[in-house]
């Protein structure tokens, strides 16, 4: 069994969202997705931190995919075996080599919880951020996860958004609103009675946010991002 099909199997048999098992190790939440999805793979102190989480020995947890990998390894010709192992011998040291060279200087990003990009959720929530890393610095004023999809494919869930404080500027920029306890992030319309929140994302309906409901903007979104592994 693959890393990623274990990951998914441990955190469902604990009841645990992938949320939380990031929050639990210590990881940007698209990390993790990115490890159950099998789009990467978790680096040993990460395994050795889920070995903890869900309880099991970190030899058991790697030990199906090596397994696997031996498995296939063995079933191949003395010739073909060879092959294999000379190659795995080049990228092993194309790998030193270019870890050796390449230093990636990453910037730091407070990111709070919870800007939706699709039903809403409370503004800030309680206040509480992850600290994660991206290689460019950019100007912002806060930053917050997006959650939904309503905003895809520009602004992808489990992206961070980053957001200028400011007031409205011109109708269809991408802002972050207060209504009514929650906050959006879509494309907004000025219009006589209210604002207009449109998501790019056709499967959505618009939304309407009455003036007389004292709909805010937060501010305006300038960009997103997917964290960095680290």
């Amino acid at each position: 069994m693959s890393i990623a099909n274990q990951l998914k199997q441990l955190r469902e048999a604990k009841g645990l969202s992938q949320r939380e098992v990031a929050k639990k190790i210590g990881v940007a939440n698209t990390s993790y997705f990115a490890w159950e999805r099998g789009k990467t793979k978790p680096k040993k102190d990460n395994l050795l931190k889920l070995s903890d989480v869900f309880g099991i020995p970190y030899e058991k947890l790697v030990k199906d995919e090596a397994a696997d990998l031996l498995s296939a390894f063995h079933q191949l010709t003395d010739k073909r075996k060879e092959k294999v192992m000379s190659y795995t011998q080049d990228q092993l040291s194309e790998q030193n080599q270019e870890q050796a060279e390449k230093i990636v200087k990453l910037f730091p990003y407070k990111v709070y919880e919870k800007l939706s990009a699709g039903t809403g959720f409370s503004y800030m929530d309680d206040g509480s951020y992850d600290t994660v890393y991206f290689d460019a610095e950019l100007s912002y004023d806060f930053a917050s996860w997006v959650y939904g999809d309503s905003m895809e494919p520009v602004y992808a869930n489990g992206s961070v958004a980053l957001i200028k404080d400011t007031s409205f500027d011109y109708d269809g920029a991408i802002y972050a609103i207060d209504w009514e306890g929650q906050t959006y992030i879509k494309k907004v319309y000025k219009e006589e009675e209210g604002l207009r929140l449109v998501s790019i994302n056709e499967k959505y309906q618009d939304k309407f946010a009455p003036y007389d409901e004292e709909p805010r903007i937060v501010g305006k979104i300038i960009g997103n991002f997917f964290p960095v592994d680290v």
